[in-house]
């Protein structure tokens, strides 16, 4: 996915920059940058690796360069960001977060016009080049914006530094959301509410889906206004955002609670105790442990101090014995017991599975699974999150495959959570992992438990119904 996050201050940035940066880094591990404009059309930039370490290692020893009032951080599952330009609009900094689907489109559309590309990430032109581009061939930054969001098909949310304060950005449906916090003398643009707390900042305002603002240290001045339709993701309360964040005044740690005691209180298992795997499945298990009547344990726990991050070996071999490493099972009160897991998801199902093996192998006498959302059947099409090469690599796809004979043939029944084709895919599901038992969150249950209106929110990954790609 990818995260931002930028002030403007009357001071000096850089601790606020760095800090309120860190902590989207959740978000994203392959790539981090900071840009500070430090005045007179000067810009100091860094980009590193976070794929083996992570975001305050890589920046703290430079950050005596940025002595500027004004700048942009971020962290990004993609490209090397952020990208820097002079143009005839003056000279701007540029960060997203999106997918672009049609990039390959824009780019021979651009280089059709003798546009050229500096920026090249394995081989292949940088999106955010490409964005930067487009709004650099306007005559004003808010005629670039609009025609961004026409021409892309997919979502980009981005933020660009200037020289005269931040431009922010949303996605034309909202899909990732952009939060403006403000304290005494600066403002701030985020993604995650999180990075506000501890550093002062209050929430002022939330921008809406194709809303553009040019935020200044005394105040926000609106230059695009918002849609009127709205598609926020879903899996930002399920699965991607901090617990403690909130977006469109949703909260996430309210909504994975509530998705556990929703399940919870229709639970018919015989289970002595719940769990999680952590990280995601914590405040899920919670709250079902609460709906359920039973205590909640830390069967398996995850090792923090040398583990911070996930990082990516270069073979599967490595890639599975780093999430082996990373938990920890308690053997002790695991043993001989009927133990219900709680995580947000399941994709390909591989690691969940390895876990299932590995409690067992620890003396767990049942592996009861409960899912925070309804199974995953369409690949995400705005943010990369369940990306792959095929629709099979989902698990409830390959169900769909052996059954219909076409992974993409009468997908509509095994959406609901009614029919029977639904009821055989989770049932196959709960044998391929090997569980005890198996049940999934429902649709009506993680509509309740976000607060917002069906319409608002994309739950395409579970059904499919989302627009704009």
């Amino acid at each position: 996915m990818g995260g931002i996050f930028g002030v403007i201050s009357r001071r000096p940035c850089v601790t606020d920059l760095f800090y309120g940066t860190d902590y989207h880094s959740h978000l994203g591990t392959k790539r981090g940058g900071i840009v500070v404009h430090n005045g007179d059309g000067v810009f100091a930039r860094d980009i590193h690796s976070l794929e083996s370490s992570y975001f305050r290692i890589k920046f703290a020893d430079d950050l005596h360069k940025y002595t500027g009032l004004s700048g942009l951080g971020v962290i990004s599952d993609t490209d090397s960001q952020p990208i820097l330009l002079n143009s005839h609009l003056g000279k701007f900094a540029i960060v997203t977060v999106g997918k672009i689907n049609n990039l390959k489109e824009l780019e021979k559309e651009l280089l059709d016009k003798n546009k050229t590309f500096s920026e090249l990430s394995s081989g292949k032109t940088n999106p955010s080049e490409i964005i930067a581009t487009i709004i650099a061939d306007c005559d004003t930054f808010t005629e670039g914006i609009h025609r961004v969001q026409r021409k892309i098909k997919g979502s980009c949310t981005f933020c660009l530094l200037t020289e005269n304060g931040i431009i922010a950005a949303r996605d034309l449906y909202g899909r990732t959301p952009l939060i403006i916090g403000h304290k005494e003398g600066a403002h701030a643009v985020c993604m995650e509410t999180c990075s506000f707390s501890n550093l002062g900042y209050e929430q002022e305002y939330n921008i809406g889906p194709g809303e553009a603002v040019l935020i200044t240290a005394d105040g926000i001045e609106q230059l695009v206004k918002p849609k009127d339709k709205m598609q926020i993701c879903s899996f930002l309360w399920v699965y991607y955002g901090y617990p403690v964040s909130c977006y469109e005044g949703k909260n996430v740690d309210d909504a994975r609670w509530a998705l556990g005691n929703k399940l919870g209180k229709t639970d018919d298992s015989d289970a002595e105790f719940v769990s999680c795997i952590p990280d995601s499945g914590t405040c899920m298990a919670l709250g079902f442990a609460h709906g359920k009547g039973i205590p909640y344990r830390k069967a398996v726990v995850k090792y923090t101090p040398t583990w911070p991050r996930s990082f990516t070996p270069t073979t599967q071999v490595e890639r599975n014995l780093v999430a082996k490493m990373k938990l920890i099972p308690n053997t002790d009160i695991m043993r001989s017991k009927r133990i219900i897991f709680c995580d947000d998801s399941i994709v390909r199902g591989t690691q969940l599975k390895d876990n299932v093996i590995q409690f067992e192998q620890y003396g767990a006498k049942e592996v009861h699974v409960r899912i925070s959302c309804p199974p995953l059947l369409f690949p995400c099409e705005f943010l990369n999150f369940s990306e792959s090469n095929t629709p099979l690599e989902l698990i409830s796809r390959r169900f769909v495959q052996l059954k219909e004979g076409a992974h993409d043939k009468n997908l509509g029944k095994y959406v609901r959570n009614d029919t029977r084709e639904h009821r055989e895919m989770v049932e196959y599901i709960r044998q391929e992992l090997k569980l005890s038992s198996l049940k999934f969150n429902t649709m009506e249950h993680l509509i309740e438990a976000i607060g917002l209106p069906k319409e608002c929110i994309c739950t395409h990954c579970f059904d499919g119904s989302s627009y704009g790609y």
